[in-house]
């Protein structure tokens, strides 16, 4: 979510308002079709789910290691040599106040404080996790942060930087650029625009995730209930793919391939749960229920659980990742609203932006206990941890593989 930004006042107000109506206070409660709050829809056939084609791999795009799990080469610990060096800091980009502050996730204190543009959205890894990019879609530029330092350089031009990806091969950086309804691909080397790929009716393009084969990359559409399916070779977009009920407040949010490429997942915040999509992304196949604002989605690092944050709620719900199956749900003491962060190099915590709250979570991954709350700044969104495993990086906040 970008242009519909709630205070954790604001917020209270509008659970509130809908609670004394005696309505619900999310629309996913009770939209057409669900049995009741966070209940799967009805009449919706429980396909089963298919295997993964076979790879034919994006030239250029580094050769998966295991089939059965793409994220293989990020397994816990697994730091090429150059990152390794890399200082370990937590970056946080806040929409709010156009600022970066860094953390040390040692001491858990915050070290530094940058501005750094109008509404910063995402730290984004290149894809030779040698640059972090803080975007902001308003300034329509990206600040470089040098990971070996964690200092900030010099601002780079970029066309409304909502979020930001990188092709499998490294040939392009794609600008998701949300206010207009377009992908703007970009030589990640020299900044010049390349080309650009219309998305006229994908309202609030928001996330991608890509296919095994590095072939084809699926966004989604936040305020128009689809995801857009788009060729990575040609640039062009293949299909729109309605959800079975197409939420268009804070519909269809982050997504995540599954190790083995068989679905992605879909978080649909109000639905209060996961769309989940074939792996050749042609067709909805079944819907998990999780929490109230399902929003993003992290996979451990033995890709084995896959966490889903549940921002209206304050909780973590913990999924096999594999078949999508609830394992537990961790509940923030005193609520909270988990967005976006990603899991530490050695497995052992998630960290996640309160959106609402001014605040950063850490929990253990062992059990969801939180460990830590951190004061930040106005509207923390989504933080990068550093460094990360992985040969390569996909973008957003680190999806490397």
């Amino acid at each position: 979510m970008t242009r519909l930004r709630l205070t954790s006042v604001a917020l209270a107000a509008v659970l509130a308002a809908g609670c004394s109506s005696g309505g619900s206070p999310n629309p996913g409660d009770t939209m057409p079709g669900m049995t009741g709050p966070g209940t799967p829809m009805t009449g919706l056939p429980h396909l089963p789910t298919p295997p993964p084609p076979a790879l034919d791999p994006l030239p250029g795009m580094p050769a998966v290691t295991d089939p059965h799990d793409v994220d293989a080469a990020a397994g816990a610990g697994m730091l090429l040599p150059a990152v390794a060096a890399d200082k370990p800091l937590v970056y946080v980009p806040h929409s709010g106040s156009g600022d970066v502050w860094v953390i040390d996730p040692a001491t858990y204190q915050v070290i530094a404080k940058y501005p750094a543009g109008k509404e910063l959205q995402h730290v984004v890894p290149s894809w030779d996790l040698r640059t972090l990019y803080a975007t902001d879609d308003r300034g329509d530029h990206v600040l470089p942060f040098d990971p070996r330092t964690g200092q900030p350089g010099k601002a780079v031009p970029v066309v409304d930087p909502y979020n930001m990806y990188f092709t499998p091969d490294g040939k392009y950086a794609i600008s998701v650029a949300e206010r207009l309804r377009k992908l703007v691909w970009y030589d990640p080397h020299t900044w010049q625009v390349h080309d650009e790929t219309a998305a006229p009716d994908c309202g609030g393009i928001d996330h991608a995730d890509f296919s095994p084969d590095g072939r084809t990359a699926v966004f989604t559409c936040e305020f128009a209930g689809r995801v857009a399916v788009v060729d990575v070779v040609s640039h062009r977009l293949l299909r729109m793919i309605d959800m079975p009920h197409r939420n268009t407040r804070m519909g269809p949010q982050d997504i995540k391939l599954a190790p083995d490429g068989s679905v992605f997942y879909i978080a649909d915040s109000d639905a209060n749960g996961l769309w989940v999509l074939d792996g050749a992304a042609t067709h909805v196949l079944r819907f998990i229920p999780t929490g109230r604002g399902a929003h993003g989605l992290y996979l451990s690092r033995d890709a084995k659980r896959l966490y889903v944050t549940n921002r209206h709620e304050g909780s973590v719900s913990v999924l096999d990742a594999y078949t999508g199956a609830p394992v537990t749900v961790w509940h923030l003491p005193g609520g909270g609203s988990p967005d976006m962060g990603n899991v530490t190099a050695d497995g052992a915590q998630l960290w996640l932006s309160g959106r609402y709250d001014k605040a950063v979570y850490v929990l253990s991954t062992k059990d969801g206990s939180l460990i830590r709350k951190i004061p930040v700044g106005n509207e923390p969104h989504g933080l990068c941890v550093w460094p990360q495993p992985g040969r390569y990086s996909l973008g957003h906040t680190g999806i490397t593989r």
